[in-house]
């Protein structure tokens, strides 16, 4: 397949507006059934499964099959990214309620863009990292020495990290704010343990984060963040 044609398929997979409420839905990074990906497409579930199958055909999403459900995730961060970044083009659609108001707010604040935090609370976590030295863009965005440390004392095994296929390091745009938040394998990781240690809370089957008054002392002890640099409140 060219790279033409190839932008071709995936344009025309998500060129549907269900089959693109369902990849939206399922930025959470979690598993979806048919029928939780019906609801978020407003769609019947013998159409959904048609969706399904079509994404997966085309490399979009991945399924598992427990018991009688068939669960659907994204294929990987790669096509995260590419959701995130296309949510940034063309004009964004009014909020129709107050609860729509307050969603957005609410992604704006603190959310995980596929595995990684994003948001005021991706971006400003991402600052502080640099701003301590603990990454460099030297030579290119780089984790130092004193960060590796840093990580270390996380209970994050970068060395391990490096032997995986995935990028350690990246900078992914944030979708909002404009700037960077930290993406690639240490992103997730350093999520991940935000989420380990309750310092943030997902809510179910949403990217939104909320930030614990744990979390708050933590990024306060680690990284010299005060609530009103994270704005998320």
């Amino acid at each position: 397949m060219t790279d033409a044609a190839a932008v071709a398929a995936v344009a025309c997979l998500l060129g549907d507006r269900s089959r693109a409420a369902m990849c939206l839905a399922m930025l959470d990074g979690g598993a979806w059934t048919v029928s939780e990906l019906a609801d978020a497409a407003s769609v019947g579930r013998a159409a959904a499964s048609e969706h399904v199958a079509r994404l997966e055909a085309g490399g979009l999403v991945t399924t598992e099959t427990q018991g009688r459900h068939k669960l659907v995730r994204l294929a990987g961060p790669q096509v995260a990214e590419l959701l995130e970044l296309l949510s940034g083009f063309g004009p964004a659609a009014p909020p129709r309620s107050l609860d729509a108001v307050r969603e957005r707010r609410r992604l704006a604040a603190a959310r995980t863009c596929y595995d990684h935090l994003a948001g005021r609370l991706g971006v400003a976590v991402h600052d502080a990292l640099v701003g301590r030295s603990l990454l460099t863009h030297r030579d290119g965005l780089r984790l130092t020495p004193r960060g590796r440390d840093w990580f270390a004392g996380l209970g994050v095994d970068v060395e391990r990290l490096e032997t995986q296929r995935r990028m350690l390091l990246r900078e992914c745009v944030d979708l909002t704010e404009r700037t960077p938040h930290l993406a690639g394998s240490l992103g997730a990781a350093l999520c991940g343990t935000f989420v380990a240690e309750d310092w943030v809370r997902r809510r179910h089957h949403s990217r939104t984060l909320e930030v614990t008054p744990l979390g708050e002392r933590a990024v306060a002890d680690l990284l010299g963040l005060a609530p009103a640099d994270l704005a998320v409140r």
